[in-house]
């Protein structure tokens, strides 16, 4: 009789843990670049977290190159929107088309440093476009890091806006494209998953993009010869939920998915400013030959970007912008 009634518990016991396995719920994840990249490993790092928070109850896949909008980084946020995909890690730029006002991180020469990033990602200025994309349908999670974007080309060093003038630069979104203009480039909007083809073939001189999340991992310095580090624009990135999932969450679990994008982009960003650290040296080994603008040449690319600063500004909202420049005034001074 005792053995019976432990093999029918027994039964009883594997029956429930294969249920608790057959009813784990998969979320698909888009995100921008490859998966040798830190937005790889913080969607990684989201996705081991909120299984481990929800005792296996969501498994979150993770899907690179933007494989599931068909290779166009410009449409996963509006596939979230919709509820097509249930979450992306994308970077601000790349959602202007459907909220033009998260142009702002990406003014040409807002930020000076870290700190004055954190003072509007990990703060109350990032809460306004938060409440933005949550009318377009995406729950902000938590924002990481793209990081400062800087130029690179295979024709000349870059010291000044002239030696911009009539490269063929590869760019990501709408602002970059005034932004090239102003410098006297020829800007091409490109995917992603195109550019370093286009590279390698000439269809384009250069692009720009930050070292620790994009230049190094996705291997850039193999098709480029000259890297200027001119930190002329700074790009966040951002988990988001489609809020047809977020708003079907019990509460403990969105505690449970918000905390494990905070704890995973927290990682992310860490990797992506260590990797930047330590990247000027790493692409000389590589044979790029690196220039470090000084301050006044720095000034003078500020100078010739001001137009696009001007217009995207105006795109984006004096209340906005003004949030922002408030924030970074009252950051203190490294």
């Amino acid at each position: 009789m005792n053995m019976i009634l432990k093999a029918t518990l027994a039964a009883i016991l594997a029956t429930t843990a294969l249920s608790g396995a057959a009813h784990a719920e998969t979320l698909r994840l888009s995100h921008n670049t490859g998966d040798t990249t830190t937005w790889q490993k913080g969607a990684d790092k989201f996705a081991e977290l909120l299984k481990e928070k929800t005792d296996g109850a969501y498994d979150v896949r993770v899907f690179p190159n933007a494989q599931l909008s068909g290779g166009d980084q410009m449409k996963q946020a509006e596939m979230v929107g919709r509820g097509a995909l249930d979450l992306v890690v994308t970077s601000a730029i790349n959602v202007t088309p459907l909220v033009p006002e998260m142009a702002v991180f990406s003014l040409p020469y807002l930020y000076k440093d870290y700190a004055q990033v954190d003072a509007t990602t990990q703060g109350e200025p990032a809460k306004l476009l938060e409440d933005i994309l949550r009318e377009k349908g995406i729950e902000v999670l938590a924002w990481g890091e793209n990081g400062f974007r800087e130029v690179t080309n295979n024709v000349r060093p870059i010291k000044s806006p002239d030696d911009m003038k009539g490269l063929n630069m590869r760019v990501a979104g709408p602002m970059y494209i005034d932004v090239m203009n102003a410098l006297g480039a020829n800007p091409q909007q490109m995917q992603w998953g195109e550019t370093m083809t286009a590279l390698q073939q000439g269809v384009v001189d250069g692009q720009e993009n930050p070292i620790g999340a994009v230049i190094i991992p996705q291997q850039v310095f193999e098709v480029q010869k000259y890297l200027t580090t001119w930190h002329y624009s700074y790009d966040p990135i951002f988990l988001g939920v489609s809020t047809k999932v977020w708003d079907g969450l019990d509460a403990a679990t969105q505690d449970d998915m918000r905390a494990a994008a905070t704890e995973a982009m927290a990682y992310q960003r860490e990797i992506t400013r260590k990797g930047t650290e330590d990247g000027v040296a790493f692409l000389r080994d590589k044979g790029m030959e690196v220039y470090e603008p000084s301050k006044e040449e720095l000034a003078a690319f500020r100078t010739a970007t001001q137009p696009a600063f001007d217009t995207w500004a105006d795109k984006v909202g004096t209340d906005i912008v003004g949030s922002f420049q408030d924030a970074i005034a009252a950051t203190p001074a490294n």
